[in-house]
């Protein structure tokens, strides 16, 4: 069987991560995203896969090439306009006559959920839309079934939901799914949905769900980046390829690239991911769930938690990064900290386009974008959107929204 990634979206709710790379390649437990679907795709054995492509294809192609070193083969199709995912699908049509699988480049699925909906397909037929229970089903599409598994209704982030089954981005679809989709009006946005096109086949009883209880993340903003990083982290097996000085600890499962050097006083509490060719210590501390780069170096009195540190950024000096992501190539002065947990411990709040949103997690840092620098004793309050190339000055205090290129004194 084939499968078809969707990855051509330009990823602005992700900004200021994806202000210079594809969201698929964002670092998530020590390798880009997609990677970790291609993974599970070949886990199920899926041997082919279609990538649909279009924001930055060329560093798609350049980073995953044919496929071959992940045990798949990768072919590239593109989708010039991005008008939708049926539009997007259906771009697929002359390259897919049999059953396929289709997955959303953007969620963590495992290769046990894809072995589990090809087998559901082998005894209902049709298609398949994979479902799962979500606890808040109004930022989702939410699906209705019926007792014989036949799904009777989808509703796209209804008011009141009246279910918590959530469209989890993985389907199985026949190649009757391009003739509806050639049906399928445009929605009020004026885009061609494929949640249109299962409307339109459910009312004629032709789409089944599958509920799945595996882990699963949506990642749409970047707070979710590090949910999907701490559940894909927790497959992590240890591997020591670089050198581990004899006063350092290293609890649980740790991951530590070739040409790193964790130097002596450093202590790291697995789940952690550390890329190659970085200097981590003396005398830090690496929490659970955190993923370290390629290049990047953790230094004397640093603490980091449940983040996310991207190639070539360095955390050199008496910093505190908890529930964070820092994008490619920053630099953290001397004493500069980020808050992670509001006073009144209520929901921190960060801004997604220009809108201020509640991103239901009590505890989140700062989303820094590349090439970010700050001056020493630079404080960030929870919550804080920093985007790329900022400079952050010396004592600078920090909070809400800063756009690209600015410098804070």
């Amino acid at each position: 069987m084939k499968a078809l990634v969707l990855a051509a979206g330009e990823g602005t709710r992700m900004r200021p991560l994806t202000a210079n790379i594809p969201k698929p390649l964002l670092l998530t437990a020590g390798k880009p995203f997609l990677q970790h679907t291609f993974e599970a795709l070949s886990g199920a054995g899926i041997d082919e896969v279609l990538v649909l492509a279009g924001w930055m294809e060329d560093r798609l192609r350049d980073r995953f090439r044919d496929g071959s070193g992940l045990g798949i083969r990768i072919r590239y199709l593109e989708q010039k306009e991005r008008r939708g995912t049926a539009h997007a699908i259906g771009i697929a049509s002359g390259s897919l006559g049999e059953p396929f699988l289709c997955v959303n480049g953007d969620i963590v699925v495992t290769a046990g959920t894809i072995r589990a909906v090809v087998s559901f397909h082998e005894s209902r037929r049709g298609n398949i839309i994979t479902a799962v229970e979500v606890p808040n089903p109004r930022e989702y599409g939410v699906i209705s079934v019926g007792p014989d598994g036949l799904v009777t209704a989808i509703d796209e982030k209804p008011e009141r939901p009246p279910g918590n089954l959530a469209n989890a981005g993985l389907y199985l679809f026949d190649p009757e799914i391009f003739p509806a989709i050639a049906q399928t009006p445009p929605s009020p946005r004026g885009e061609f949905e494929i949640t249109d096109t299962l409307r339109m086949l459910a009312a004629q009883k032709r789409v089944s769900a599958f509920v799945s209880k595996a882990p699963w993340a949506d990642v749409g903003r970047p707070w979710d980046l590090l949910r999907a990083n701490a559940l894909l982290l927790q497959g992590l097996r240890a591997e020591v390829l670089g050198e581990i000085e004899p006063q350092s600890t290293l609890r649980g499962p740790v991951a530590v690239g070739k040409g790193t050097v964790v130097r002596n006083g450093s202590y790291i509490v697995g789940p952690v991911s550390i890329g190659r060719d970085c200097e981590i210590g003396p005398n830090c501390h690496i929490r659970p769930a955190t993923t370290i780069g390629n290049g990047c170096k953790v230094g004397a009195g640093v603490e980091l938690k449940n983040s996310i540190v991207m190639d070539r950024s360095h955390v050199p000096h008496l910093n505190y990064v908890g529930d964070s992501i820092i994008g490619e190539g920053c630099n953290l002065g001397a004493g500069t900290k980020v808050a992670n947990l509001r006073l009144d411990e209520k929901n921190v709040r960060c801004t997604v386009r220009g809108e201020k949103v509640d991103t239901g997690q009590r505890k989140l840092g700062v989303i820094m974008g590349d090439n970010v620098k700050t001056g020493i004793n630079c404080t960030i309050d929870a919550g804080t959107v920093v985007g790329e190339g900022s400079f952050l000055g010396p004592g600078a205090r920090v909070r809400g929204f800063i756009e690209p290129c600015s410098w804070i004194l």
